[in-house]
């Protein structure tokens, strides 16, 4: 038998969450963001349960030919551009969409001999200081974009650092306003924009992590009344079960010391499986349906857990790490980090099945 860790892809969560978020918008399209494989849940298992979005938007200029040989004829958005100048050749084979920030990729636009016109998204830094041009020099390359006959359409893009959080988005939208950028399409809002700010949707928004169920603050109970499902759930076994003496240690550096008489069981499930290692004793974890919590070190292939709220529990139970009944971002902020990362870190070992 195989060891019984397993990742369950839900398709028709990823779509029942598409649909949420289009309710969420007026005449925004939408832009599917599945970089990072999908978030994790795998590309090629997911993209046609999204088949109902406007466009794809990814890095990987592999996973955008991919989209294409299998069949996707609608835009694919390259978020990150492209990184040489002979990039803009398969750029204009595929037919695809590239975010442009700097200035020599507008020149590598400009000198490729292409047969058609490309479209871009034309960074702007309104202030999170990662990729795009300045306020002060952005209308100069719109002007300079759009002189250039190897391109199409210019649509104004630029990204929130704080639209999941008290901060929000209003001092970048009034550089935005500023620009008086009218002519141009807007594509703005990440997916804490999209939930929790509408005046940012614009023409095209791109929705990420919510596509998934998961939090773009980190915090289940931010998004709890929200409608969103997991898209995936990771579970495994108890493998054995020990009756401990009060004053027994548990796992690597010995970090948990029981302070009665309990059963704990040893779960299929480590930090190779791409659980956090860091997650301390009382990080949340289901069994049989029935809450409970870590105990002591996540080790390379293992995880400890506390059987005293489910006394029924016994070797082959059940063990939800994540998933439908478990928010990943629980797990997640117990364990110092956000639930985008424990998606994305699922382990290559993990069998995974699609339902």
């Amino acid at each position: 038998m195989p060891r019984p860790i397993l990742a369950t892809i839900h398709l028709n969560a990823l779509r029942h969450n598409l649909a949420v978020i289009r309710q969420k918008t007026d005449k925004s399209k939408v832009w599917s963001v599945v970089k990072a494989n999908a978030y994790g849940h795998g590309l090629d298992r997911v993209w046609q349960s999204l088949m109902q979005t406007d466009g794809f938007a990814l890095l990987d200029m592999n996973e955008a030919i991919y989209l294409r040989e299998q069949g996707w004829q609608g835009p694919i958005l390259l978020l990150e551009g492209f990184f040489k100048s002979s990039d803009v050749q398969i750029i204009n084979q595929y037919c695809l969409t590239t975010a442009v920030h700097s200035h020599w990729q507008l020149e590598a636009i400009e000198k490729a001999k292409l047969d058609r016109p490309i479209d871009i998204y034309l960074k702007l830094n309104s202030g999170m200081n990662r990729l795009g041009f300045t306020p002060e020099e952005y209308p100069q390359v719109v002007s300079m974009a759009k002189g250039i006959t190897n391109i199409n359409s210019v649509t104004l893009m630029t990204h929130f650092p704080n639209s999941d959080n008290e901060i929000g988005v209003e001092e970048q939208l009034a550089v935005i306003e500023r620009l008086q950028m009218t002519s141009l399409s807007h594509c703005l809002a990440n997916s804490g924009a999209v939930l929790w700010h509408p005046e940012t949707h614009g023409d095209w928004i791109r929705p990420g992590i919510i596509l998934y169920g998961a939090s773009p603050s980190g915090k289940w109970r931010d998004i709890a009344n929200v409608g969103l499902k997991a898209a995936m759930t990771l579970q495994s076994e108890i493998i054995a079960v020990h009756e401990l003496p009060s004053g027994n240690k548990i796992g690597y550096g010995s970090r948990y010391t029981t302070q009665q008489t309990m059963r704990v069981g040893t779960v299929a499930c480590g930090y190779a499986d791409g659980y956090p290692r860091h997650a301390p004793t009382g990080t949340p974890v289901m069994v049989d349906g029935v809450r409970t919590r870590l105990l002591g070190a996540i080790s390379m292939d293992m995880l400890t857990v506390d059987l005293t709220p489910c006394p029924q529990a016994d070797i082959g139970s059940i063990v939800e790490l994540w998933g439908e009944n478990l928010p990943v971002d629980e797990v997640a902020e117990s364990s110092g980090t956000i639930g985008y990362e424990l998606l994305c870190a699922l382990a290559r070992r993990v069998p995974v099945i699609v339902d």
